[in-house]
């Protein structure tokens, strides 16, 4: 059983900073592709950023504009998304996710990632 833990979500102020941490229990967790993702009420899941396996490759998305950097070490089954320069359009919940290695990596399409955590809620006020 493939269990991911998100932590490190909470209430911050415009142009705060959070960091979040998702711990992967797997094996050889240095051979899987890992993305985040978020969710805000009423709206779809949208993808955030991805890093590849060996961490050589990290991809975000447009309105990320510099602020999110997204990490991992993979000693400790850990992969990071380093949040600054938050706004309250940032609020959502927030989900760490592990694609398999099948030769190429969708990093954008949330279904073809394999398992999923259980998310962390970020709220920025104004």
């Amino acid at each position: 059983q493939v269990q991911l833990v998100e932590s490190g979500g909470g209430l911050v102020q415009t142009g705060g900073s959070l960091r979040l941490s998702c711990i992967v229990s797997r094996p050889s967790f240095s051979n899987y592709a890992m993305g985040w993702f978020r969710q805000a009420p009423g709206k779809e899941r949208e993808f955030v950023a991805a890093i590849s396996p060996s961490a050589a490759s990290t991809y975000y998305a447009d309105f990320v504009e510099g602020r999110f950097t997204i990490s991992r070490d993979n000693a400790k089954n850990t992969v990071y998304l380093h949040m600054n320069s938050l706004k309250p359009e940032d609020t959502a919940r927030y989900y760490c996710s592990l694609q398999y290695n099948s030769g190429k990596f969708y990093y954008q399409d949330y279904q073809r990632y394999n398992y999923w955590g259980q998310g962390t809620q970020v709220t920025v006020s104004s």
